[in-house]
């Protein structure tokens, strides 16, 4: 049996040339002053050997002396080796090369090449040696772990084509992993790849020395002017001696970062061995001023035009507190609202105060709403839960009636996320899940107890032919007795921007005994779209074509989905998707603009 070891080193291969690209991409060259090359190669393989070749570089070249007979003879001689050579990086390890020479000014030379089959990954062996091994054979528990999934994450299935390019870089990513795992100082201790070309199939070999796994040790903060210490730690959310891997750094620096004190903020190790057991984690902060003021300009489809004003303190009578205010005026919506909540504590937790005066008014009615809130809040990057007692006070007016309602209540949220992308996401989902327990009054002296339900799951997953879908389905209840009357913003409204498209903001909705609309106690919303950007050259404008579905009604056996469909278009902004809607109501036949835009100054 035939064997060639094709790649065996201590700290890896260098890397070689990559993939060629399809033949639809390929054209020859235009004939070069000193030589023509006629290259017969299968498509994959030709851009290949022409990028590489010495006989089609010297076909490149442009004026010059004429190739003597001599160097031309060395040149063709030297062929089939090079061919040989470059097509074992993609895996061909028995090629059949025929080279000849044809008479012409330019010289001509004619290379005919037959691949051959292509060797695939047959085995695949992965060890460790160093400290992660003696902890294997301690019975430890995270390195098993450890272990058990960088061999499940090798990038070269077995059954893979084999090619060098893929084993360099499986290599690289297979250690890098392992580092990003807390071995910092992991490298090669052996890699091989072993081809047996009778069988077509490439044994592949790497051992690991992974080094000490480093263990997190102090905090080392650099930049902070007006906040403590504390406040960082609290954002490390993690203890002396936890292993120091990539994403326990990554998460910290994120938190860092989307807390709102800090405008930049970096998070890094020092790969020293020798520091292995308690390794300083240097911080490296940038803060943020104190106040910000921010002017917003902007214009809704549904709501029109509006400004607003928005003030942020980060440290208010010099206590580890953030406070922020806004004042909105719009042509049908005026908002006044606010929340003062702590710096983050321990287990990221946040005590918070909010409140909030609204004034909404629609074609059929107004709403003036008001609210106070007190509770916490706990931000993590896959699940936000938030606790809070609330009380409301809402008052309705129609052109026949005056409503007045108000409730207190106990609620608790989350916000699941498993996303790629919390701004941009093309795939995973998220789920938001709300439950509230109170008791209301309404302006005729009745009370009761009520539940109010809702829940909202959006999906986002990659198509194919470089299409992206994303689907979403929305559910909500209020649980009370026929005579509770419940605040209009704790019922429930359809129609807009981020509900069903093509109807007004919510406008889809039950109508009271007078013909005026008015909060439901079940709503249900669906929306369904594919989404493609437009060209290769813009991949950040995506066309869109989407259906929606919903509405609102006072009982499940009620509901008559309203159905809204629409072509869009969005922009991925690094801020977020800006997004331009034209969509069609099946109930009224008649086309409705969506758009969102907004400016900060």
């Amino acid at each position: 049996m035939a064997a060639v070891m094709v790649a065996i080193s201590t700290a890896g291969c260098s890397l070689l040339p990559t993939t060629p690209a399809p033949e639809s991409v390929l054209e020859a060259p235009p004939p070069g002053d000193l030589l023509r090359l006629e290259l017969d190669a299968p498509a994959p393989l030709a851009r290949l050997l022409r990028e590489h070749l010495d006989v089609a570089r010297l076909e490149r070249v442009r004026g010059g002396e004429p190739v003597s007979a001599t160097e031309l003879g060395r040149l063709v001689a030297a062929t089939p080796a090079q061919v040989r050579e470059l097509l074992e990086t993609e895996g061909y390890f028995e090629p059949v090369v025929q080279v000849r020479r044809e008479p012409g000014q330019p010289p001509v030379v004619v290379v005919v090449v037959q691949p051959g089959p292509r060797t695939r990954v047959g085995r695949v062996t992965q060890d460790v040696e160093g400290p992660m091994q003696d902890g294997l054979l301690a019975d430890d528990a995270r390195a098993r772990q450890v272990l058990d999934r960088w061999r499940r994450q090798w990038p070269l299935k077995v059954g893979d084509a084999f090619r060098n390019p893929a084993w360099v870089d499986a290599k690289a990513s297979s250690l890098a992993q392992l580092q990003a795992e807390g071995y910092v100082a992991a490298r090669w201790a052996f890699t091989a790849a072993r081809v047996d070309v009778e069988g077509g199939a490439a044994d592949l070999q790497v051992q690991a020395a992974s080094g000490p796994l480093f263990r997190a040790g102090d905090l080392r903060v650099e930049g902070l002017q007006f906040h403590d210490e504390a406040t960082v730690r609290n954002l490390a959310n993690f203890d002396r001696g936890a292993p120091a891997t990539e994403a326990l750094l990554l998460d910290f620096q994120q938190r860092l970062q989307t807390s709102g004190l800090f405008e930049l903020a970096s998070v890094g190790i020092d790969p020293d061995p020798t520091q292995a057991a308690a390794v300083p984690v240097r911080v490296r902060l940038r803060e943020l001023p104190l106040q910000q003021f921010n002017i917003g300009l902007g214009y809704s489809a549904l709501n029109g035009q509006r400004v607003s004003l928005e003030h942020r303190h980060r440290r208010p009578f010099g206590l580890p507190l953030q406070a922020r205010h806004r004042f909105e005026l719009g042509r049908d919506r005026q908002t006044v609202e606010g929340e003062v909540s702590t710096h983050p504590q321990r287990n990221l937790w946040r005590n918070l105060t909010g409140y909030g005066l609204s004034r909404l008014e629609t074609e059929s009615d107004t709403v003036t709403s008001s609210r106070l809130r007190v509770g916490r809040q706990q931000d993590t990057p896959r699940v936000q839960r938030q606790f809070y007692v609330e009380g409301t006070r809402d008052l309705r007016r129609t052109d026949v009636e005056r409503e007045s309602a108000g409730a207190v209540t106990a609620n608790a949220n989350w916000i699941f996320r498993r996303l790629d992308n919390p701004l941009l996401p093309t795939r995973g989902w998220a789920l938001s899940l709300q439950n509230g327990i109170g008791l209301a009054r309404d302006s005729d002296g009745g009370s009761g107890a009520f539940t109010r339900l809702y829940g909202r799951l959006t999906g986002y997953h990659p198509l194919p032919a470089g299409f992206f879908g994303q689907a979403r389905l929305e559910l909500g209840q209020v649980l009370a007795a026929d005579h509770v009357t419940v605040p209009d913003t704790l019922r429930f409204r359809a129609g807009g921007d981020e509900s069903v498209r093509g109807y007004g903001y919510r406008e889809l909705a039950p109508t009271d005994a007078a013909g005026d609309l008015t909060g439901g106690r079940v709503l249900f919303t669906s929306s369904v779209e594919v989404a493609r950007p437009v060209a290769p050259s813009l991949p950040a404008v995506w066309w869109a074509a989407f259906v929606d579905a919903g509405t609102a009604a006072q009982r499940w056996g009620d509901l008559e989905p309203a159905v809204g469909l629409g072509l869009g278009l969005r922009w991925r902004s690094p801020v977020g998707p800006l997004r331009l809607d034209l969509a069609r109501a099946q109930r009224t036949h008649k086309p409705r603009l969506h758009l969102s835009v907004g400016i900060v100054f």
